[in-house]
């Protein structure tokens, strides 16, 4: 016989996967907190049935058999950008389309949106020349026209270019903002925090220390906030395990997250097409070793525009309880990336009705997941 067997050893590091992907489960069953190896060990040995059943309980802990949504609009108020990130298709240097709408340009898109849509969410570049005035000009102005409606606006990467165009702090720009209307943030801009590998695809962004501290001075004057991480470009799993820790470990001190939202790269119009784009199976791994890891984070979203309505169906059964909103056809930031959704609306009855083929109930809920009724 052959001195070494492989066979042999394959078989032996199957049986120690499966005692430790035991060991996780029992953990996840007490409810107790797993490890980075832990994480790490899900994404490399765990099958996505296994994956599946877990980050369902999971979920089930949190939201119990229901799944949210919302009815909202997004603006974007420019994608003329100071950045070029290597895996942006919605910066004007890529798209190969310019906007840069002004105030009444961008009032006129929300004074007929009627009192059912509950969000406003405004992102977009990093204009060159535009502070909090600006900004905070804008919220007024919708404000005026909507009251009541939930404001969730600017990135940590827009908010720290404020900051430097006004020469002062983000804690300053919060307050300004917080004045002018603004409710919450988004998660965007967070990418992935590991330096070499922010190097590689946005080296001139602001670091990861700077968007966690951002984050944390929004919960700090009680501005909620969301959390993303934009995954399958170069990344490991490493990577996006040791991305998700620095998530959690700021969640247990301020508690300021509402949703995390794991983004997926898409490779059209940007200077990293030559990469190709995951599969749905590792989407759905992707999205469920999430649920699983952020044990204090209370939603996961999947957000449809990305990922497509059957895809993101599908992830329901993955420990997502969100997908987003109405949207009514307000974002470019996908489809100039090459998302199968181009024209991204969907109507309150057919998020419904999506959510009850997947075998959940559908809440609509507000921007902070309290449920609206009537």
């Amino acid at each position: 016989m052959p001195a070494n067997n492989p066979g042999k050893e394959n078989f032996k590091k199957c049986i120690a996967a499966k005692g430790l992907l035991s060991d996780i489960y029992d953990k996840v069953i007490a409810g107790e907190r797993i490890t980075l190896e832990e994480g790490l060990a899900l994404y490399e040995k765990a099958g996505l049935s296994f994956l599946g059943i877990l980050s369902d309980y999971k979920k089930r802990q949190y939201t119990g058999d229901k799944v949210f949504y919302n009815r909202n609009f997004h603006i974007e108020p420019t994608n003329c950008c100071i950045y070029n990130c290597r895996f942006c298709s919605y910066n004007s240097k890529n798209s190969g389309v310019s906007w840069d709408y002004t105030h009444d340009e961008m009032v006129s898109k929300i004074k007929n949106l009627g009192s059912n849509i509950t969000e406003i969410h405004i992102v977009g570049a990093v204009h060159p020349s535009r502070g909090k005035e600006y900004y905070g000009a804008l919220l007024r102005l919708i404000r005026a026209i909507h009251p009541s409606i939930h404001l969730k606006a600017f990135t940590a990467i827009e908010l720290s270019h404020m900051a430097k165009v006004g020469n002062e702090s983000v804690s300053s720009v919060l307050r300004y903002l917080q004045e002018c209307g603004l409710n919450s943030i988004p998660g965007g801009g967070a990418e992935i925090f590991d330096e070499k590998v922010r190097q590689e695809i946005c080296p001139e962004k602001d670091d990861a220390a700077t968007w966690l501290k951002i984050h944390k001075t929004a919960h700090h004057l009680g501005i909620p906030s969301n959390a993303t991480m934009l995954y399958g470009h170069i990344e490991t799993y490493q990577h996006r395990i040791s991305h998700m820790s620095l998530l959690r470990d700021l969640q247990e001190s301020t508690g300021g997250f509402n949703a995390f939202i794991p983004l997926k790269f898409k490779n059209k119009h940007n200077r990293m097409q030559h990469i190709p784009e995951t599969t749905l199976l590792e989407d759905l791994r992707n999205f469920a070793v999430s649920r699983i890891f952020l044990d204090n984070i209370p939603h996961i979203k999947a957000y449809w525009p990305m990922m497509g309505i059957a895809p993101a169906q599908l992830s329901l059964c993955y420990g997502v309880d969100d997908i987003d909103g109405t949207i009514h056809d307000s974002t470019k930031i996908y489809t100039l990336a090459g998302s199968s959704e181009q024209q991204p609306e969907m109507t309150a009855t057919q998020l419904t009705l999506l959510i009850e083929e997947a075998g959940y109930v559908p809440v609509e809920r507000d921007s902070l997941y309290k449920p609206i009724t009537g």
